[in-house]
């Protein structure tokens, strides 16, 4: 049987392109037939070969520079967002509980996470207001959450933080408000556990990291990026998905939560 996907000449934007779950997420759209913008913070050197794509740098801490990338990417081809996928984002490499957190630690982490989706979703809606009723008609945000957003995750609150706020704050209430712009537009978050990225290369490095890691996780396994790009591309289809809106999708391996690390003092 042949799934048809409803994404072919679709305008989806993928922020973060260039780490793990973004370019696998930009080659799965490619091969649905999707018009891509993808965003990347610097210029990388993963993101080529990908035929007629829009390759686009932004800060996405700064208003102006996301709504010029907005503008770059209907300049390029000539055709308004329909799909967003917030999937940028920074997990400091080094631990730090909330005791010994630095102040411009969280602030950037917010400003990056939480901020950076806030102004991606504005400007992201304020566009689609000028879109085509074909273009509207496959409206949707998608954000990527973590199991960090639903269980926590000690020695990176500011994370846990960023993403929760994402998960719980910004898909219900944006599934409430894309409708007053798209009448069939979406909200949803697709959340992983941990992924083999770039971003968690050093961690996955430790085995005794890694065991209890999975310790309450079924599978048995760390994600792929292609684990998560998949799913990105179901919850994104108007046709497969076009009754799944405000959900947070957990794609985690069945985990049911953390275990305490380092060990609790008695």
């Amino acid at each position: 049987m042949s799934l048809d996907f409803g994404l072919k000449n679709v305008h989806v934007l993928v922020t973060g392109a260039a780490g793990g779950i973004g370019r696998e997420s930009v080659q799965t759209f490619a091969q649905l037939g999707a018009t891509i913008t993808a965003h990347c913070r610097r210029q990388p050197d993963n993101l080529q070969g990908f035929e007629g794509m829009c390759l686009a740098q932004a800060d996405v801490r700064d208003e102006a520079s996301v709504n010029e990338l907005f503008e770059a990417a209907y300049s390029h081809h000539n055709k308004r967002v329909s799909v967003l996928v917030v999937n940028h984002g920074i997990w400091e490499g080094v631990d730090a509980p909330i005791a010994d957190m630095t102040l411009d630690q969280w602030q950037n982490t917010l400003a990056v996470n939480l901020t950076g989706a806030f102004l991606l979703c504005r400007a992201f809606l304020q566009q689609l207001r000028k879109a085509s009723e074909e273009e509207k008609a496959s409206a949707c945000i998608i954000f990527i959450g973590s199991t960090a957003g639903k269980f926590g995750e000690a020695q990176h609150g500011d994370y846990a933080a960023s993403k929760a706020a994402l998960m719980y704050g910004l898909v219900p209430s944006l599934k409430n408000e894309i409708v007053a712009v798209a009448p069939r537009g979406r909200v949803n978050a697709i959340n992983p556990g941990w992924v083999a990225t770039p971003m968690a290369e050093e961690k996955l490095k430790d085995a005794a990291f890694v065991e209890r890691a999975l310790a309450t996780t079924p599978l048995q396994k760390v994600a792929t990026p292609a684990d998560i790009a998949r799913q990105i591309a179901i919850i994104a289809s108007p046709t497969l998905s076009g009754h799944v809106n405000g959900m947070n999708i957990m794609v985690d391996g069945g985990m049911e939560g953390r275990l305490l690390f380092p060990p609790r003092h008695r």
